[in-house]
């Protein structure tokens, strides 16, 4: 069997199944777990990456106006991959190519004709329905219900310890800058697992826009950082478009000193098998004197005071 996955989470999950062999294609953005770059990479986005976030945000709004996807596929290297299967999405057409294109370029230029598998989690039960669907098309349904058995027993054992702890933080999850937007889908889940109150986003519902008023009143107790598709340091290049707001001073996080970037490219912003560790470093960060902080200077950072 030939598999080519064109989403970074659907790469991950079908590493964490043990078929990291099955694999003839990636997406250009799938980096994990080590190795899987040396794959070839079927996908390309059709704007410049590279900018401030404002700058990304407009140029994926001015192609959406004209394209169904801000990503392009490369079909030749495909039909020469000759995949038997190929796993995309529908959740977001930021996120990853189109189905649309997925499913045009497989069906007119692909000669192996190869079957489609889409993905479309919204929330923690989506992902492990997900995880189940790609074990069933690889024909390891026992690894994947081990795995999602593993997820579930690990999440709530997070969630079981946190809840003995006292008190709730309120959490304000930003996935983007500028224009400002809250995280929703399966964020606040993770933040309830790790003993938060996420103030913005709902569950299995889209990212909302959020506007600074809203933010300055709710005066969130922490406010974590993890804008989509972006590692530590690059959102730590971004911060002046937070910190030249007039209403960021008067966040009472910002004085405390309980404002934290995280690394939502590789952890947050990806429906896999690490959305359970990324519920362990919310909780990290939110009791920092129940839970070590074990992936400090991984997947979060502390922003001082003032910065």
């Amino acid at each position: 069997m030939r598999v080519v996955s064109l989403l970074p989470s659907s790469t991950e999950i079908v590493c964490a199944l043990g078929c990291r062999d099955l694999l003839v294609g990636r997406s250009h953005e799938c980096d994990h777990p080590p190795g899987v770059e040396e794959l070839p990479a079927c996908t390309a986005p059709k704007f410049d990456p590279d900018g401030t976030s404002y700058q990304v945000d407009q140029r994926v709004k001015a192609i959406l106006q004209e394209a169904a996807s801000v990503y392009r596929v490369d079909a030749d290297l495909l039909d020469e991959l000759a995949p038997d299967w190929l796993v995309t999405q529908s959740q977001c057409e930021v996120c990853a190519v189109s189905l649309k294109e997925v499913e045009e370029a497989a069906c007119r230029l692909v000669r192996s004709r190869p079957s489609i598998l889409s993905l479309e989690p919204n929330r923690l039960e989506d992902l492990w329905a997900d995880i189940g669907r790609v074990a069933a098309a690889l024909e390891v349904e026992d690894r994947g219900r081990a795995l999602v058995a593993g997820l579930r027993e690990r999440r709530d054992r997070l969630a079981a310890r946190t809840a003995s702890i006292p008190g709730r933080p309120s959490v304000a999850c930003i996935e983007w800058f500028e224009p400002l937007m809250a995280a929703g889908n399966w964020i606040p889940e993770l933040v309830e697992a790790a003993g938060g109150r996420c103030l913005f986003g709902e569950a299995g519902a889209h990212s909302p826009w959020l506007s600074w008023e809203a933010l300055e009143e709710a005066q969130p107790d922490v406010v974590l950082l993890m804008p989509c598709g972006f590692d530590i340091p690059r959102s730590r290049r971004e911060l002046p478009a937070l910190t030249r707001q007039p209403a960021w001073p008067r966040l009472r996080a910002v004085r405390e000193g309980r404002v934290f970037l995280t690394d939502g490219n590789q952890f947050f912003n990806r429906p896999g098998p690490r959305l359970v560790e990324s519920a362990e470093i919310v909780a990290e960060i939110l009791h920092p004197g129940e839970f070590e902080g074990a992936r400090e200077h991984r997947g979060w950072e502390r922003l001082e005071a003032g910065s």
